[in-house]
């Protein structure tokens, strides 16, 4: 096994790659490891300052990105975006689907705006985003990969984010059977199951008391560092490397569910 055949089983070039989230710090490292194997990247989120310092960082090894603003909860937010990124781009073979937001809200204080707004953002994003790329992906009939930001709270319920674990355990659902649904068409859909790693959406949850409790729990004895999901992604985008992965939910956790007692 030598070098040009690693290059070429985890090879993106003349794909284009569509990150939903990619302004955030893991989506982010993800949308730059995406551009390292050769996609052609778009950065989705709502902030074009954060979303430059990737730009800046995948220009600088060469790569190809550009930021699409987007409001991802609303299905006319993303047929926009589709239709932008095929005039731009022609094509779109990869979907990531990262938006995501937290609260630490103890259960009986949740407001229902509080939940609306985390539903919204963390599932029905990804709803509404499967459906709209899902269509024009099963249209073109060439496959295609979809990756769906997982959480160990989606398969581990976790106390003190009660929707925010909810909503992650419908995204693990919903993947789930969206991978039955179009395995026939060659469209792989995975979820990518980040263990702890500090990032904006969950700093505030993250007490003294909380880190000792997740490292207790943790092998690893320390929290993921984003450039650590770069395999897992290229494993779940690549069609020579994860050609035959779907329905996956692949955890990069340090540890994290196989601990017990």
């Amino acid at each position: 096994m030598n070098a040009e055949y690693l290059k070429e089983l985890f090879s993106l070039e003349n794909h284009v790659a569509v990150v939903i989230g990619g302004t955030g710090e893991l989506c982010g490292a993800m949308a730059e490891t995406l551009a390292a194997a050769g996609a052609e990247v778009v950065i989705v989120g709502r902030s074009e300052e954060k979303a430059q310092v990737r730009l800046d960082a995948i220009s600088a090894r060469n790569g190809r990105a550009w930021f699409h603003s987007a409001d991802v909860s609303t299905r006319e937010s993303l047929e926009a975006l589709l239709a932008a990124v095929l005039e731009k781009s022609g094509a779109v073979d990869i979907l990531v689907n990262g938006a995501g937001v937290n609260a630490p809200t103890p259960f009986l204080e949740i407001p229902e705006d509080e939940f609306d707004r985390i539903m919204n953002l963390n599932f029905k994003s990804v709803m509404l985003s499967c459906q709209v790329f899902g269509k024009y992906l099963l249209e073109r009939g060439a496959g295609g990969s979809i990756i769906n930001i997982g959480s160990m709270s989606g398969i581990l319920p976790l106390s003190r984010v009660f929707t925010y674990s909810a909503s992650k355990a419908a995204v693990h659902n919903l993947s789930k059977n969206l991978a039955r649904e179009w395995a026939p068409h060659n469209i792989r859909v995975n979820i990518l199951t980040p263990g702890f790693f500090p990032a904006e959406q969950n700093r505030r949850v993250l007490t003294e008391e909380r880190v000792a409790q997740i490292m207790g729990h943790t092998p690893m004895k320390r929290f993921g560092k984003a450039q650590e999901l770069a395999g897992a992604t290229l494993l779940l985008a690549s069609e020579a490397a994860g050609s035959f992965i779907t329905g996956h939910e692949l955890l990069v956790d340090g540890g994290y569910a196989a601990m017990t007692i």
